[in-house]
């Protein structure tokens, strides 16, 4: 990952236009190709970004000092620099991933095992289904043959949908399974998750964790 801390005004052309004036932001420039643009607020949410596959260049002689970054439809993130405050590369080697806290894989475990949980006719796959970037928390087939990818966590947020719109635009890629629908599963989905969770296609499912114990206990005092 590059770190770069400037002076820069910032220019957008694509299906719209935008403009940022001149002022002191931090420019990442990730593995994956990825630059956004951040200023001191607004917590993770970059002022503006092209996201991968895209390509940077960055000019010389007379454009020296502006950097002008494509993607595959011909948009242009057009980053001119005044002044470098600073200027860093470091490498981040492969990421292990979100770990669950022991409520989230307690739930991934207890709603694999009662998969019908999500509808009539569910069957199960596997359970952390690896991906190039993570595993899957649970990957099954609904009652029709098709392919349904599940992301599970304790309070549903709108990094836990971004997280499944990932795992989905992988998964889709792999004719075996595609087509690849996502299902959104949370004990508590908070109201923008959900609207986000929706447009993307997505279903949502709030999960009584309690139920789910109580449905486990018993089964276990059957045997």
């Amino acid at each position: 990952m590059r770190l770069v801390i400037a002076r820069c005004s910032v220019d957008y052309a694509g299906r719209l236009t935008a403009h940022l004036p001149s002022a002191p932001r931090l420019i990442l420039v990730k593995a994956d190709g990825s630059v956004s643009i951040h200023a001191d607020d607004r917590a993770y949410k970059p002022l503006n970004w092209m996201s991968p596959p895209c390509t940077l260049k960055e000019g010389t002689g007379d454009d020296a000092g502006v950097w002008t970054v494509v993607n595959k439809a011909g948009e242009k993130l057009i980053i001119t620099m005044e002044e470098v405050l600073h200027d860093s590369s470091h490498e981040l080697g492969t990421d292990p991933g979100l770990i669950k806290d022991g409520v989230e894989a307690h739930l991934q475990e207890l709603l694999a095992d009662r998969i019908d949980t999500l509808g009539d006719g569910y069957t199960l796959i596997r359970r952390e289904y690896m991906t190039a970037i993570g595993p899957v928390d649970i990957l099954c087939r609904d009652a029709s043959g098709a392919t349904v990818a599940v992301e599970i966590k304790r309070r549903g947020e709108i990094d836990g949908v971004e997280q499944l719109t990932r795992y989905l635009e992988l998964l889709n890629r792999d004719p075996h399974l595609a087509p690849v629908r996502g299902i959104f599963a949370a004990q508590e989905i908070k109201p923008q998750a959900r609207v986000l969770a929706n447009d993307r296609g997505m279903d949502c499912v709030v999960l009584d964790y309690n139920a789910l114990r109580g449905i486990e206990d018993d089964k276990l005092r059957l045997f």
